[in-house]
C-alpha cells in the first residue's frame, strides 16, 4: 500500500496520517470548505476540496470521494468513524473500483448495521441476550402481551439506532402506545427506518465494550476491555481501560464471547463488541460497531498495539503477528472526549473563535485533536475539539494525571467539557469505581459543578493572597 485516501476530518483524520506516516504511507485528505485549514489538510500529503460545507455535500459524498483516489491513484481509503465508515453500499463501490477499504466487508457492516440481524447473526453462538424479541414490531397489542410477559420497565430499541435515537424507556402499560409512537417517529426520521423491537430494561447497567481485531487467515482476537458508562444522551465521554470491575475470569468469559460475535459475521479488521453489564455482573450481547472506535487510545495504551496500523496491514492481507496469550493489559488509561459543549447548560453545542487554545503535554498525555488556535468550531459536524488520555501504572495514578492534564488543559472562545471531566475525576462514585451509565443522572448538575467552581476560585484567592502576603514579608527591610 502505497496511498491512502482518508475519508474523514478532525482528530481522526490527523490520527490516520500519524500512522501512515510511520508506516511509509502517502496519504491525500478531503476536506470541506469549512475545514479548508484544518489540520488534517495541512498535514496530509495532498488535499483536495470535496464541496461546501454540510456534511451531505461532502463528506457524505461516496462518489465524489472514491473519484478523488482514483484521480490520486491510491490505493486504499480509510473511512475513519462517522460518516461513511458505517455504509456497506460505500464499502462495496470501493472495491468495485479495484480500492481497498479499510474496514470490515460489506456482508458484516450491513448485518451488524441492524440490531435485529445482529442478534439473529449470533443467536446460535451462545451469546447471551437481553430478554425481549428479536424481530420489529408496530403492533401495540402484541407490544403490551411481550412487555407484560418479560416484564416492565422496558426498553424501545431502534434496529437502526445508535447514539440514543429511537429509544425509549417504558415505566408503565398506559405508556406504551404513546412511546411506541414517538420511537417509531424518531427512528424514521434519524435513519430512515422506523423498525423497533422491545427488551427487557436493565436498570442500572455499566456498559463495557471488547476491541477485536480479525485477519483474513482465520485468527480473531480480543484486546479486552472498555469501560465507557459515563455518558449523556447515552453518548459516552468518559472512557477507560480497563474496567474497574471486571474479574480475569468475567474478562475472559467476554472476550470469548466477543470472539464468537465477529466470527458470526465473517469480521475483517478493527471492530467492538458491546455488551451491558448489569449490577450482578451479568452481561448481554448489546450490539457490534464495525468500524474504530473514538475510543481506541486507551486500548492503544493498555496494550500497546496500534490499532489503525493494524487495520492497514489487515486490509492488505497481512495476517496478525500475535497470538491471544501474546496479550496483557499494562496499566490503566483514561479518556475524556472534549467537546464544544457548555457544561453549565445542560451540554449545549458551543460555537465560536478558538482565541486560545494549547493543549496540555507532558509524560503519559496524548491529545488527539484536528484544532489550533485562531480556527472557528464549525455547526455543522460532531462538537468534538479533541480527545485527551493520560496512563498511569495504576487507575488513581490515571485519574490524578487526568485532573492535572485538565487543569492544564487552556480553551478561550468556546465552553468545553472539561470542568464536567474534572467532576467526573474528583466524584467519590467515579474513583471508587462504583457508578453505571446513570452517572449523569444521579450525581451531575449544573448548580453542583457552579458551587464546586466557586469554592475553588475562593481557594485559589486565599491561596494567592497567602503567597501576596509572604512575597511583601520577603520585601521588607530589616529596620522596617
Amino acid at each position: 500500500m502505497r496511498k491512502i485516501v482518508i475519508a474523514n476530518r478532525g482528530e481522526i483524520a490527523v490520527r490516520i496520517i500519524k500512522t501512515a506516516k510511520n508506516m511509509g504511507i502517502k496519504t491525500v485528505a478531503v476536506y470541506s470548505e469549512a475545514d479548508r485549514n484544518a489540520p488534517h489538510v495541512i498535514q496530509a500529503d495532498e488535499a483536495v476540496c470535496i464541496g461546501p460545507a454540510p456534511s451531505s455535500e461532502s463528506y457524505l459524498k461516496g462518489d465524489t470521494i472514491i473519484k478523488v483516489a482514483k484521480d490520486k491513484n491510491a490505493d486504499a481509503i480509510h473511512p475513519g468513524y462517522g460518516f461513511l465508515s458505517e455504509n456497506a453500499e460505500f464499502a462495496e463501490k470501493v472495491k468495485a473500483n479495484d480500492l481497498l477499504f479499510i474496514g470490515p466487508k460489506p456482508h458484516a457492516i450491513r448485518v451488524m448495521g441492524s440490531k435485529l440481524a445482529a442478534k439473529d447473526a449470533v443467536k446460535s453462538y451462545d451469546i447471551p441476550m437481553v430478554p425481549g424479541i428479536d424481530e420489529a414490531i408496530t403492533d401495540v397489542g402484541k407490544t403490551k402481551e411481550i412487555a407484560n410477559e418479560i416484564g416492565f420497565p422496558i426498553l424501545i430499541k431502534a434496529s437502526a439506532g445508535g447514539g440514543g435515537k429511537g429509544m425509549r424507556i417504558v415505566e408503565r402499560e398506559a405508556e406504551l402506545a404513546e412511546q411506541m409512537k414517538r420511537a417509531i417517529s424518531e427512528a424514521e426520521s434519524a435513519f430512515g427506518d422506523g423498525s423497533v423491537f422491545i427488551e427487557k430494561y436493565v436498570a442500572s447497567p455499566r456498559h463495557v465494550e471488547i476491541q477485536v481485531l480479525a485477519d483474513s487467515f482465520g485468527n480473531t482476537l480480543h484486546l479486552f476491555e472498555r469501560e465507557c458508562s459515563v455518558q449523556r444522551r447515552h453518548q459516552k465521554v468518559v472512557e477507560e481501560a480497563p474496567s474497574a470491575v471486571l474479574t480475569p475470569e468475567l474478562r475472559a468469559k467476554m472476550g470469548e464471547a466477543a470472539v464468537k460475535v465477529a466470527r458470526a459475521c465473517d469480521y475483517l479488521g478493527a471492530g467492538t463488541v458491546e455488551f451491558l453489564l448489569d449490577e450482578n455482573h451479568n452481561f448481554y450481547f448489546l450490539e457490534m460497531n464495525t468500524r474504530l472506535q473514538v475510543e481506541h487510545p486507551v486500548t492503544e495504551w493498555i496494550t500497546g498495539i496500534d490499532l489503525v496500523e493494524q487495520q492497514i496491514k489487515i486490509a492488505q492481507g497481512e495476517a496478525l503477528d500475535f497470538k491471544q496469550e501474546d496479550l496483557a493489559i499494562h496499566g490503566h488509561a483514561i479518556e475524556l472526549r472534549v467537546y464544544a459543549e457548555d457544561s453549565f447548560d445542560n451540554f449545549m453545542p458551543s460555537v465560536g473563535t478558538l482565541e486560545r487554545y494549547r493543549p496540555p503535554s507532558g509524560e503519559n498525555i496524548r491529545v488527539d485533536d484536528g484544532f489550533r488556535e485562531g480556527m472557528q468550531v464549525p455547526i455543522h459536524y460532531d462538537p468534538m475539539l479533541s480527545k485527551l488520555i493520560t496512563w498511569g501504572k495504576t487507575r488513581n495514578e490515571a485519574i490524578q494525571r487526568m485532573l492535572t492534564a485538565i487543569e492544564a488543559y487552556e480553551v478561550v472562545g468556546v465552553s468545553t467539557t472539561l470542568p464536567f471531566g474534572r467532576f467526573v475525576c474528583e466524584h467519590e462514585a467515579f474513583r471508587s469505581g462504583a457508578f453505571d451509565t446513570h452517572f449523569v443522572k444521579k450525581y451531575y448538575s449544573e448548580e453542583i459543578l457552579q458551587e464546586q467552581m466557586k469554592v475553588d476560585a475562593e481557594i485559589a484567592a486565599k491561596v494567592a493572597l497567602h503567597r501576596y502576603l509572604k512575597d511583601l514579608e520577603k520585601l521588607r527591610l530589616p529596620n522596617q
